[in-house]
């Protein structure tokens, strides 16, 4: 039995005990020199005394995360999972040497990373070119390259990757993408009706005009959808100033009984935080402990980043964010 993979035109064959190997190139993992550092995020697990500052650790391995534009897809390092969470570079002048560093040693041409999209495993891209991305807070890798996915994904656009060696235990999935509908799209409405009063911003005129972005998805272990949708009250979404009063508000619910139910409410006032206008990138276990934790792009006035949400208690919470977002975890209700 041999497993079909597609790549633009030209579908390729492998093996199906494939799983269980990694593809032609070298094994990507991240480790810096020892005098590179990266800061940590904050958990219910981790020691936060030294939060925010520089430590000495080394950065294996690394989650990309990108979308792809016909063949090809180009990746940023979010940063490098270790434990329970996800670490960050260090927030400080030693960021462009980690960049580098890992550009040069680690996810150098001709090597492959693995792909998920939907929290499932769909395929390999292997690296053509890398470069520095100064868009974010903290100047990050990129990777760009051909992508080859299982037919069933010929359609994904937002791609997680992990180095090889480190996802050859993980299995391919069945890949499911979602639109949303109508009832959905009401379904965000409601929760953010219902959190407005609760977190204590100004009612907009229009709700509905103030909806940026709208996502359905659906987490391993659920029956229900997942919508997760970003309200801008006078602000856009892109890394662009905001006007004045300004706010974002971040909902997550799922349907359960028939009834989309808060999971997870993020208000961010400009005039207390800045601008940090939040939005739905995908979902992925990345400490494989079967649940799916969910990646959120942050756009800020000049800069962006990144946050990840995570369960703790059945709670969802947020337990990772970019420095120059700030740190902490904080429960989203």
């Amino acid at each position: 039995m041999r497993r079909r993979w597609l790549a633009i035109a030209v579908i390729l064959t492998v093996p199906s005990g494939c799983d269980n190997v990694t593809w032609g190139g070298v094994d990507v993992h991240l480790q810096s020199p020892p005098t590179q550092s990266v800061g940590a995020a904050v958990s219910d697990t981790t020691d936060t005394t030294n939060v925010g500052t520089a430590q000495a650790q080394p950065l294996t391995p690394a989650l990309l995360a990108g979308t792809r534009d016909g063949a090809s897809a180009t990746l940023t390092v979010v940063g490098s999972l270790r434990g329970d969470g996800l670490r960050a570079f260090a927030h400080d002048d030693s960021a462009s040497s980690d960049s580098l560093y890992l550009s040069e040693h680690h996810l150098m041409r001709g090597s492959a990373v693995t792909l998920f999209a939907e929290g499932v495993r769909v395929g390999r891209l292997t690296i053509q070119k890398t470069g520095v991305d100064s868009a974010y807070c903290v100047p990050r890798p990129t990777v760009t390259g051909i992508v080859e996915m299982v037919p069933s994904a010929a359609g994904a656009q937002r791609l997680f990757a992990l180095p090889a060696a480190d996802a050859a235990s993980r299995p391919y999935g069945d890949y499911e993408s979602f639109r949303d509908r109508y009832d959905q799209r009401v379904a965000s409405l409601q929760l953010a009706m219902d959190a407005i009063p609760k977190v204590g911003a100004k009612w907009p005129p229009s709700l509905l005009d103030t909806r940026a972005d709208i996502q359905v998805f659906q987490l391993p272990g659920t029956s229900g959808l997942s919508v997760a949708a970003t309200f801008l009250y006078h602000d856009e979404l892109s890394t662009a100033p905001p006007e004045a009063g300004a706010y974002a508000l971040f909902v997550m619910g799922t349907e359960r009984g028939g009834e989309y139910q808060s999971d997870f409410v993020w208000y961010r006032n400009v005039a207390d935080e800045g601008k940090g206008a939040p939005r739905y990138f995908g979902h992925l276990d990345l400490n494989g402990d079967g649940q799916d934790e969910i990646l959120l792009d942050v756009l800020g006035s000049g800069r962006r980043w990144y946050a990840v949400l995570g369960r703790r208690n059945g709670t969802w919470v947020r337990t990772f964010q970019d420095p120059c977002g700030g740190s902490g975890e904080r429960s989203g209700n």
